[in-house]
């Protein structure tokens, strides 16, 4: 982001009447090429970094407290991501941009009103709005691609039906590194400043496979079958659900607004961080993705929405079908004195309510208003925000993402809630490869902090 915009991004944060709108600006570039679009933005990006470094290098950005040391290091400001910033007010802005205003402007599926994922992982790599024959571009340069090896399929076929999702999605990726163009690059000698090239061109590949990859594992645990082939009229997201087995109008509009808000959510979050890291030490984007799925697949990270969905079913067995407001208070107050938390409810950044919930509450109020589940949702909204409050304990009492995402997929008949975390991290892609792209091309080195043991820390800080 460049100084001046992020100075117009500051004046937005502090003054949310101006139209956001007014300081985003579009691709200046027709090339449909994206690659070569990337290529004319590096150099200046590059050069961009190499001043600041210059002149304010030694400048101080943040104070580290042992609290944040013992704290999971929430608050120290120690990265760089330029995909997308996570204000704890604002929400997420992709390249600047809010999810409404993503929805808005980024071009859609035909027929559709929600944003293209290939449109958003444009915007990511690039900081501009593409348009849509650079979207279409993009689909079909992903089409071209999707095609698996044949080890890779034989690895899949092999894996027992009940072996996790998540173990089955990232050995498959991890075996997918047979391919990379970057890895045999670095083996021949490539010069460091095409790094970035092969970088971007084993992300595009990944990427591109991972709506089968993950569509063969969806039919493993469900013996649905061999997935249908890709169908190169078919944007990603369309394809990935039709090789899932669904191709219901509606679930496809929401396959791409989930694909699209799952991708980025800041550098400092376990998938983004743990592909950034174990990419520091130019490990392929095979290796460094897989790591970043096996961090998402713990409990507290994609496996959220299971947590929520099962709690709401306990719920509902608990008080029944219609339940009223002072019911479900009395449930939620007991769940809280029991020591269990609201599943769905609280971020370690955000301190309102993620926009991510609000667009998916607004896909549900079009398309299921009526559906008991997302009822109940809705009535957890109105009562849960005000018992936090009063309990006092809880930093931020709104709801996150995973409050919403479960609902619809069962809704629409996905409701094999231990694969949610595979659509998550199919979307998760785009946000950490697109930044594993910028590390290479900013030359990012191996990560290394600094770490203390308890005596040594207690003797800094003047502690007996």
């Amino acid at each position: 982001m460049s100084v001046i915009r992020k100075v117009a991004f500051q004046i937005l944060l502090q003054n949310k009447n101006i139209l956001p709108a007014a300081f985003c600006t579009r691709n200046s570039s027709t090339s449909t090429d994206l690659k070569s679009v990337l290529a004319e933005k590096i150099p200046e990006k590059q050069k961009e970094v190499v001043e600041l470094r210059k002149q304010h290098g030694n400048t101080k950005v943040g104070d580290v407290t042992v609290d944040m040391m013992y704290g999971g290091m929430r608050g120290i400001k120690g990265l760089v991501t330029e995909t997308s910033v996570l204000d704890p007010e604002e929400g997420i802005r992709f390249r600047g941009y809010s999810i409404p205003e993503c929805q808005k402007l980024l071009p859609k599926g035909k027929g559709g009103t929600e944003p293209l994922p290939e449109g958003l992982f444009w915007l990511l790599l690039t900081g501009d709005i593409p348009s849509q024959a650079q979207v279409d571009a993009v689909t079909q340069e992903w089409n071209s691609r999707a095609a698996l090896p044949n080890h890779v399929i034989t690895l899949l076929s092999n894996f027992p039906s009940n072996l996790h999702p998540m173990s089955q999605f990232s050995s498959a990726i991890t075996a997918l590194n047979l391919e990379s163009k970057f890895a045999k690059g670095y083996h021949d000698g490539i010069n460091k400043n095409l790094f970035w090239e092969y970088t971007y061109e084993d992300s595009m590949d990944l990427i591109a496979k991972l709506p089968t990859l993950a569509a063969i594992i969806y039919r493993n645990i469900t013996d649905g079958g061999t997935p249908c082939p890709i169908d190169t009229a078919k944007d990603w997201s369309w394809n990935y659900a039709s090789m899932m087995g669904f191709d219901n109008a509606e679930f496809v509009e929401l396959m791409r607004l989930y694909l699209t808000i799952h991708s980025d959510h800041e550098g400092g979050n376990v998938s983004a961080h743990a592909t950034h890291l174990v990419g520091s030490a130019l490990s392929d984007p095979y290796l460094s993705f897989a790591a970043g799925m096996n961090g998402l697949a713990g409990p507290l990270h994609g496996l959220a929405n299971q947590e929520v969905l099962t709690w709401l079913t306990k719920l509902q067995k608990s008080l029944g079908g219609e339940v009223s407001d002072d019911k479900l208070r009395d449930f939620i107050w007991n769940t809280l004195k029991s020591g269990q938390v609201v599943p769905g409810y609280g971020h370690a950044v955000l301190r309102k309510t993620d926009p991510r919930y609000t667009c998916q509450r607004e896909f549900a109020l079009k398309h299921l208003p009526n559906d008991p589940l997302f009822k109940l949702v809705s009535q957890v909204y109105k009562v849960v925000p005000d018992i936090l409050i009063e309990q006092g304990k809880a930093k931020n009492p709104w709801p996150n993402v995973d409050a919403h995402s479960g609902v619809l997929l069962q809704y629409y008949g996905l409701t094999e809630m231990n694969y949610y975390t595979v659509m998550f991290g199919v979307s998760r892609a785009l946000g950490v490869l697109a930044s594993l792209v910028w590390d290479r091309a900013f030359g990012l080195p191996l990560e290394r902090p600094k770490s203390f043991d308890t005596p040594g820390l207690k003797k800094l800080v003047g502690s007996k």
